[in-house]
């Protein structure tokens, strides 16, 4: 999408270039002043926000490998044509659909110099057409995500002794590899292709799809923990990307882990040091729900865990929020937004690794939705500045990260934006769901046989020797990837973070906004007794005064390293007490008969456990009319949790959250606001165990009023 100036802008243009020239005739024009800098934003930081947070894996500083993987995500039907015999011809998406084994090994040195570690394919499982299949099956059988054979590969990708090739050349560049399990259903043939160990699929799952079947626990687990062993012990792949893991039941993941595991230490393969080591048995699953429901359906619990790590779809759609806007359109949020999604993850227990993306294949591309918001397109500064941003808040993530392909050059799909119809869009392969899956751009490699290599524009670049810098940043500097996070500041403009590991003491700030930012954060707020150095653009910051003074440009995002830590750390300032005051705040009000002004009734609804994502209207989050415009209900919350929610009848005729979709900040009075469609929800975070009464009062037009979170004492 390319925006268009206006037609006043153009007559304005005109009139301007009309007026130059001292004597009206055609002399030079006379030079003009340059536009005026915008004011910056400017704000004072005197304390940290929060105390260090080490309770996560990664987040502990024991080294784990998982923690600093970067992977690198290939659609292999829609990625790179390097075979001419190996081709679908057909899938979801804009893609030729030629995709292959060979198109990747053909890529596997550019893929390299982004900064990846590790490469991730979609399946590659052999799907076999049925009797009377159509075209939507065709395209799905393109995808690898309803296979029929789980231990071979699918020719229309290439060949056994093709993916050894793939494996042995990453390994040998350091590359781990990473295949895509479907574990939880298969094709409706797939019982007519039996293991090597002669063991086959169940027939008794309900149907997915015309061609789809549901796989049945314990039933299949036999059968699929043979399939995560086979492609380890056969192969030395690294480890699996689980498609939709909550189908399996959270309850045999530790059987398919230690299948995994035992696979692997039985394999070896020789590394790009020349040593010879086993797989890593690195495992991540797909669960694109909320945080409550990801952490029950994916990690399990403490004393009986399911995977250790799962992709972080909360935070990734805190992270859209925040620098674009999600596929729903809204966004453009406060920076806070990205604290707000860190605090998502109090609902996981205490051996998650959560795996961070910006993009994947099921949705739209960080490009395309700035455009969907307005916000920036590829002819502006902006746009890849945001893009240079979102990259910045990934590399100081404190765990496993993916790269979708195509989003470290800005990818887009030009002339789409807004959300196309149903009835159209999968024809023309412009759905949300896969409009993402393109043709790769891999600079100096041809998208199709035979086709002219690609050439990078200098914005795309200069974007990917960003995220390559980023990468190698993250991977010099432990903190980032494997250290305690400490939460200095945030507000609608800008954020800060400490991360510690170590020796190792790094300072992210990132400006989110596109004014400048001037930031005076002192350095007990920091924990800093010396110079700030640079990590990226090697300057210093020397302090003065007991002050650090930080100055960012549009989008910009810094990284220091705090060069003399105080023996103390951050200094965090008087804890905020999680019960309020007030009516809002009374726990014990006695109820009023009948159902208030709104005239109907009102429940929170939302992510939280048993929420049905929004669906369901439980009694125990019902609220009950207390007078004077005041709804009110006591939730008991079990364990720190984190979700998003409204307030919202059960006919969806009346929703309310906090105004602009903001975080609940507990114990305070915020505005309520009409909260209709989606992405107009609010978060809030339960740092503690309790009883908590959710209250809202409606003003005389029905239309918002006033509303809290408050601990019961």
């Amino acid at each position: 999408m390319q925006w268009r100036p206006s037609l006043l802008a153009l007559a304005m243009a005109g009139v301007l270039s009309s007026c130059r020239g001292g004597n009206g005739g055609g002399g030079e024009p006379e030079p003009q002043p340059p536009a005026p800098e915008p004011a910056a934003y400017r704000v004072t930081v005197n304390t940290a926000a929060a105390r260090a947070d080490s309770r996560l894996a990664c987040f502990k500083g024991n080294g784990e490998a998982e923690c600093g993987l970067r992977l690198y995500q290939i659609m292999v039907e829609a990625f790179v044509d390097g075979d001419s015999t190996a081709n679908y011809n057909t899938g979801y998406g804009t893609s030729p659909h030629k995709g292959d084994l060979q198109g990747i090994i053909n890529s596997l040195d550019y893929i390299q110099s982004t900064g990846v570690n590790a490469v991730w394919l979609t399946p590659i499982f052999k799907s076999v057409r049925v009797a009377g299949q159509n075209d939507w099956a065709d395209r799905l059988d393109a995808t690898g995500y309803f296979a029929s054979d789980y231990f071979n590969v699918d020719p229309h990708f290439g060949t056994h002794d093709k993916l050894k090739e793939l494996v042995a050349a990453a390994h040998a560049r350091g590359m781990y590899v990473f295949l895509d399990g479907v574990f939880g259903h298969y094709k409706i043939n797939a019982q007519d292709y039996a293991s090597p160990m002669g063991r086959k699929v169940s027939t008794t799952g309900g149907s997915q799809g015309d061609t789809g079947r549901s796989a049945v626990y314990p039933d299949d687990l036999e059968f699929f923990k043979e399939v995560a062993a086979h492609w380890v012990t056969e192969y030395q792949i690294d480890g699996w990307r689980l498609d939709q893991a909550y189908q399996v039941p959270v309850q045999y993941w530790d059987d398919l882990r230690a299948a995994v595991a035992d696979a692997a230490a039985s394999t070896s393969y020789t590394n790009q040091a020349g040593q010879t080591v086993h797989p890593l048995g690195y495992m991540v699953g797909e669960i694109w729900r909320s945080a409550g429901e990801i952490s029950s359906q994916g990690y399990g619990t403490t004393a009986s865990p399911g995977l250790l790590s799962v992709f972080d779809f909360p935070v990734r759609y805190s992270l859209v929020q925040t620098l674009a806007v999600e596929e729903s359109g809204t966004g453009n949020r406060a920076a806070s937004n990205l604290h707000t999604g860190y605090l998502s993850q109090l609902a996981y227990p205490a051996h998650a690794m959560p795996n961070l993306m910006l993009t994947n294949h099921d949705v739209v591309r960080f490009g395309d939705l700035l455009q969907r918001g307005t916000l920036a397109d590829p002819t502006s500064e902006a746009y890849w500045a945001r893009h240079k941003a979102a990259f910045s808040f990934m590399a100081s993530y404190s765990g496993p990260i993916t790269l979708y392909y195509g989003d470290e050059i800005g990818q887009e799909l030009p002339g789409f934006s807004a959300r196309e119809s149903n009835a159209t869009c999968a024809v023309n392969g412009r759905c949300d769901d896969h409009v993402s899956r393109t043709a790769a751009i891999v600079e100096g490699v041809p998208s199709t046989v035979g086709g002219a290599p690609a050439v990078l524009s200098a914005e795309q670049a200069s974007l990917k020797s960003h995220v390559a810098a980023l990468m190698a940043l993250r991977d010099a500097h432990p903190a980032l990837a494997n250290g305690s996070r400490t939460h200095i500041f945030s507000d609608t403009n800008v954020y800060i973070d400490r991360k510690d590991k170590g020796t190792d003491h790094i300072l992210y700030v990132l400006n989110t906004k596109a004014d400048p930012a001037v930031i005076t954060v002192a350095g007990a707020a920091i924990g800093s007794a010396g110079a700030l150095a640079g990590l990226l653009d090697g300057a210093e910051v020397v302090g003065s005064g007991g002050n650090y003074e930080l100055r960012l440009k549009p989008f910009e995002a810094r990284f220091f390293e705090i060069v003399s830590p105080t023996a103390e750390g951050p200094q965090v300032g008087e804890g905020s007490d999680l019960s309020g005051e007030g009516p809002l705040a009374g726990c014990n009000t006695p109820a009023v008969e009948g159902l208030g002004p709104l005239n109907k009734e009102m429940f929170i609804r939302g992510s939280y456990a048993g929420g049905e994502n929004f669906g369901a209207t439980p009694a125990s989050r019902r609220f009950v009319y207390k007078g004077n415009n005041l709804y009110q209900v006591v939730v008991r919350e079990p364990v720190p949790t984190a979700y998003t929610f409204k307030f919202a009848s059960a006919d969806w005729s009346k929703e309310f959250a906090v105004k602009s979709s903001a975080a609940v900040v507990i114990a305070t009075e915020q505005t309520l606001a009409v909260a209709a469609g989606n992405g107009t929800e609010s978060s809030i975070a339960i740092p503690e165990a309790g009883d908590y009464v959710f209250s809202f009062r409606i003003n005389a037009t029905l239309n918002g009023g006033e509303m809290m979170v408050s601990r019961c004492e």
